[in-house]
């Protein structure tokens, strides 16, 4: 079986909503190429875990935090579910972890273990929603978390996080509008950007550093 998406090209896909939508092409012009969005370093449980960690804290500290628990786990360069179990509740607080995060990230090597959490070759054969689903019954792991994850670690081309606040004030600021739209209002921009809401979003990112032409 093959696997449901496979990466896409980014070229092919600015070019693609250049013609789509001419003012998200006012952007990408303005900003460049995207290049490829996915990146394959991290086993998707690390990269779940390496989010939980990041969660709610600046990128400085956070990657402290995530530095000490990597130096407390029994591993050469990513925990395993495995490594993450050996080391014991409090070893995890101590390298900075709050009470919830330490919580979670034991669940997270639990039902890794246990197989709810898929491998990548697993997921690389899932759909979007149903990785989500699987993904979010584990705790400190919401829809934004794994929208994530397949943006950048799986490669999935048209996933469109409409919660992400950050997506909302690109819109804002590409499409001239008074005020930042909330997440049920923001569906017809993404419809543009079928079948690539990924790099569309990625780009509403990028808006909010450049100034866009009139």
């Amino acid at each position: 079986m093959k696997p449901i998406h496979s990466p896409y090209d980014p070229e092919e896909a600015c070019e693609f909503l250049k013609k789509k939508d001419p003012q998200l092409g006012k952007v990408i012009d303005a900003f460049g190429p995207c290049g490829k969005l996915f990146r394959r370093g991290m086993t998707p449980f690390a990269a779940l875990m390496r989010s939980i960690v990041y969660q709610q804290l600046s990128g400085k500290a956070a990657g402290t935090i995530w530095g000490r628990v990597v130096d407390v786990c029994p591993c050469k360069r990513f925990p395993k579910p495995e490594d993450v179990l050996s080391v014991d509740y409090e070893t995890l607080r101590s390298a900075g972890l709050s009470n919830n995060k330490a919580l979670a990230v034991h669940d997270l090597a639990n039902k890794s273990i246990e197989g709810v959490v898929p491998d990548r070759r697993e997921l690389n054969r899932m759909d979007d929603e149903a990785i989500i689903e699987r993904l979010t019954s584990v705790r400190g792991i919401g829809r934004w978390t794994v929208e994530m994850l397949l943006m950048f670690h799986l490669g999935r081309p048209d996933v469109f996080p409409v919660g992400d606040l950050g997506v909302r004030k690109g819109i804002a600021a590409t499409y001239g509008l008074d005020e930042v739209p909330g997440a049920d209002e923001i569906e017809p921009y993404g419809d543009k950007w079928r079948p690539y809401r990924s790099v569309g979003s990625w780009y509403m990112w990028r808006s909010l550093e450049i100034e866009i032409p009139d």
